[in-house]
């Protein structure tokens, strides 16, 4: 059983990498899903993922299939988006989610043509879907690099974050803090999603960011739980799902998702707090 597990890990460098990729996301990403299923903005970062799209084709019609190029081609229109969208809520009569969603549309429709415009529908899946298995030793700086940047932000920003989880109208009231903390998180979001969009593509990017950090609600209650418990999840997602696509031959960035998907399932079923089984269970007395 141990081999089984191991095996893939041992003989063959690529799984190491890929192993090491999923690990630096599952670190950097998960905190931040935590904070933003608190802040009720997970749709949010799935809109904010697609955005990132042209700015990815944009360094591929520059440069091809370079990572550095389509890694700051994605952060520079991820950041423009999330800008854009902030500025058009404060300065019309649209929510920002609505404006979000238009630019989200916007930006998946134009990233595609002009992928499609130069290169094959194998690019096309390759940005789309990501190549975890093929990570290298810069995207493996890169994710490293995102991860270390994410966790001394959130130290930083700690507690203005938790501040405006719980009562953003008194952070307001308190300080000037509200604004660059807000569009600090948003830029930490976008970083993340750019170092998913490296390894997971911009379709699966938020996968690992979002699903632990839901599934971890069912199993702590506060902060200092959900966070740990979160990164924990994406790590045991990210195993499951190399092993599961190395065994079974199916594509890997897809079977980390869906392998944290299987972690929310059963977790809403057996999960301690709030977990379905648990609720239909006669309560004690005095706890009805």
């Amino acid at each position: 059983m141990i081999d089984l597990l191991t095996a893939p890990f041992v003989e063959f460098s690529f799984m190491r990498r890929a192993l090491a990729g999923c690990v630096a996301l599952s670190v950097g990403a998960a905190p931040v899903g935590v904070f933003l299923t608190l802040r009720r903005m997970s749709l949010m970062s799935e809109a904010m993922s697609h955005a990132i799209l042209p700015g990815a084709a944009v360094g591929f019609l520059w440069a091809g299939l370079s990572l550095p190029a389509m890694t700051l081609g994605g952060l520079v229109a991820g950041l423009a988006v999330a800008l854009l969208s902030g500025f058009v809520a404060r300065s019309t009569v649209l929510r920002e989610d609505a404006s979000l969603a238009a630019f989200y549309l916007i930006s998946l429709a134009a990233g595609v043509l002009l992928i499609s415009a130069r290169g094959s529908s194998i690019d096309l899946l390759h940005i789309l879907f990501g190549t975890v298995l093929a990570l290298d030793d810069d995207a493996l700086v890169l994710l490293g690099g995102i991860a270390t940047v994410t966790l001394v932000g959130l130290a930083v920003a700690y507690r203005p974050l938790v501040m405006e989880c719980v009562d953003p109208l008194f952070l307001r009231s308190v300080g000037r803090a509200s604004g660059p903390v807000h569009y600090g998180f948003l830029a930490l979001v976008v970083l993340n999603l750019v170092g998913g969009f490296a390894a997971l593509g911009t379709l699966l990017a938020v996968g690992l960011m979002l699903l632990p950090a839901i599934t971890a609600r069912f199993w702590a209650l506060d902060l200092t739980g959900l966070m740990p418990a979160a990164v924990i999840l994406a790590l045991i997602a990210s195993v499951a799902g190399l092993l599961v696509s190395y065994y079974a031959s199916l594509p890997t960035g897809p079977a980390i998702v869906l392998a944290a998907g299987t972690l929310y399932l059963a977790s809403m079923l057996l999960g301690p707090r709030g977990g379905l089984v648990w609720r239909l269970l006669p309560a004690r007395h005095l706890e009805a």
